[in-house]
Formats: structure tokens, C-alpha cells, sequence
């Protein structure tokens, strides 16, 4: 595994514990922001990983379509799209903590699918 790749997952992992803190602080728009924090530097592993580009939002959404792809697992693209909501939420603040809980739900999930791929290829 790459030192760069190392990076992002750990990242990753970091994120996600703080996306839960804030929840637990009623801080939605830090919780949200996290969230999708966690989710972004997973994917920016696995493509770092394989030289795919990552640097832009609309390049993660390519690195999820490419994964969906190589996986067959269309979930992928349906979790990262939730994640992305709680992009959103961070300017917007619009979602409840319940919703935000069950996105952050969601994040784990694709978190969990994601992690093998990591070093896979």
C-alpha cells in the first residue's frame, strides 16, 4: 500500500469518529461535513491507489462510477450520493439530526464496502 493511500484511509477513519462527536454535539453542519469528509478520503485511497485521478468532486464521482464498474455493486453509487448530501448540509443545515444520523448511517455501510478495495485491484 501506497504511504499516500495510507494517508487518505487513515483519514478516513479519523473523520468518520469526529462525524459521530459532532452528532453527539448536536453539531449537524461539523457531523455532515465530516461525514462526507470520511467518505471522500476512502475513495481518494482507492483511487490513489490505482492512479485514477481524484482531485475534484466531480473526479470522485468518476471513481465511484469506475468502482461500480469493476464491483457490480450499484449500491456504491446510491451510498456516495447519500454521502454527498451531507456535503450539502454543511452550507445548507437542513436535516435533522435523526437524518443526518441515518446518512452517517449510510457512509459506514459504504464504508465498510470500500475498505477491501483499498489495496485491490
Amino acid at each position: 500500500m501506497l504511504e499516500s493511500t495510507n494517508r487518505y484511509a487513515t483519514a478516513s477513519r479519523e473523520f468518520m469518529g469526529k462525524a459521530y462527536q459532532y452528532l453527539a454535539e448536536n453539531d449537524l453542519p461539523q457531523a455532515s461535513e465530516k461525514g462526507w469528509g470520511a467518505t471522500a478520503e476512502m475513495v481518494k485511497a482507492i483511487a490513489e491507489e490505482r492512479g485514477w485521478p481524484h482531485r475534484s468532486h466531480r473526479l470522485l464521482f468518476d471513481v465511484i462510477d469506475d468502482l461500480v464498474e469493476e464491483t457490480g455493486d450499484p449500491e456504491l453509487a446510491a451510498l456516495f450520493e447519500r454521502a454527498h448530501t451531507l456535503h450539502i448540509n454543511f452550507y445548507e443545515n437542513w436535516m435533522r439530526p435523526r437524518a443526518v444520523r441515518r446518512a452517517l448511517q449510510a457512509i459506514q455501510q459504504l464504508l465498510t464496502k470500500l475498505e477491501p478495495l483499498v489495496a485491490a485491484e
